[in-house]
This record gives structure tokens, C-alpha cells and sequence, in this order.
């Protein structure tokens, strides 16, 4: 990855209704300018009325997928980070409102890793977020069980076509 800091000053919104939860995310990127909001309308106000590098979203008790649709008009990077919502209908979902990453509430000590690869992705001029998944496809598969991916097997067809990073667009990331 780059040799600087990304997330040295980006104005990154996280919302989630869980204070511990915020806290957390104020400790690990204590380098970017964080903002936060606990409920849906907190939320929406900021995202309609600030502009942002990025946005964390968790999907229950927020209505993260209304805010995901916000952000994504705002042409706002999201990532949704999600714990009660961790379902394979969840992470379809929120890939086809357009969320960067779906990253389980137990992976949050790698929250770095995942906004570094959306913030150095869109500063390359890569829209596509299938790098996130390679990183935790066998989280999934062991969270999920073996065959999950077959209700939706045309999308992960798809998604595997569409979403992953080519290889050459993984050197322009390094």
C-alpha cells in the first residue's frame, strides 16, 4: 500500500446506535477528522449537509441501508460495518446499493485496512470493491456455511466479473 498516511485528515462519518461501538472507531482513526451520529436522523442531516472522504454505516438500529442510498447519491464512499445484520442477504444487499466493503462488527480492529483500499482506490480512479471480499471470503464461508453463495449464484457470478480488482488495476493500488 502507499507509503503515506491516507487517512491522515479525511473527514470520515460513522454512524452506528451502539456509543462502544463509536468509541472504538474514535480510538482506531484517531488520524482522520470524525464525525458521528447514534440515529438515523443525526445521521441523514450530517450526510445531506456535509460532504465526507467516507461514511461507516451500520445497517440495524440506523437504517443503514437508507443512509447507504444517501451517501451513494452523494457520491459518498460507504462502508457498512454490521454485526446483528450479518447475513448473506445483508452483504448482497448492500452490495447492490453500492457499499464499498460489508465488514463484520468483530473484524473492526482491520477497519483501517478497509477504508485505506476504498480511499486509495477512488484516488486511482478504481470504482470496483472486490478486494474487501478476498479478505474475508472464508470469514464468510465458515460465518455462512458451506453452499450460502447458492441462493444468490448468479450475483456472485456477476460480482466475481464485476467487482474484483483486475490485476492490473491491484498495481495501481500499490
Amino acid at each position: 500500500m502507499a507509503n503515506y498516511d491516507i487517512l491522515k485528515g479525511k473527514k470520515v462519518l460513522a454512524v452506528d446506535d451502539e456509543p462502544d461501538i463509536l468509541d472504538t472507531l474514535e480510538e482506531f482513526l484517531f488520524e482522520c477528522e470524525l464525525e458521528t451520529a447514534s440515529t438515523f436522523e443525526s445521521a441523514k442531516e450530517l450526510l445531506e449537509n456535509n460532504v465526507y472522504d467516507v461514511a461507516i454505516l451500520d445497517i440495524m438500529g440506523v437504517r443503514g441501508f437508507d443512509l447507504l442510498k444517501i451517501a451513494k447519491k452523494k457520491k459518498i464512499p460507504a462502508l457498512m460495518l454490521t454485526a446483528h445484520g450479518l447475513n448473506p442477504d445483508n452483504l448482497v444487499g448492500s452490495i447492490k446499493l453500492g457499499a464499498k466493503s460489508y465488514i463484520p462488527k468483530d473484524r473492526i480492529t482491520e477497519i483501517k485496512i478497509y477504508l485505506k483500499e476504498i480511499l486509495l482506490a477512488r484516488e486511482k480512479g478504481i470504482e470496483k470493491s472486490g478486494n474487501w471480499f478476498a479478505r474475508l471470503g472464508s470469514y464468510f464461508d465458515d460465518r455462512f456455511g458451506t453452499g450460502w453463495k447458492n441462493k444468490d449464484k448468479k450475483f456472485w457470478e456477476e460480482f466475481d466479473e464485476t467487482y474484483k480488482v483486475s490485476k492490473d488495476e491491484l498495481q495501481k493500488l500499490l
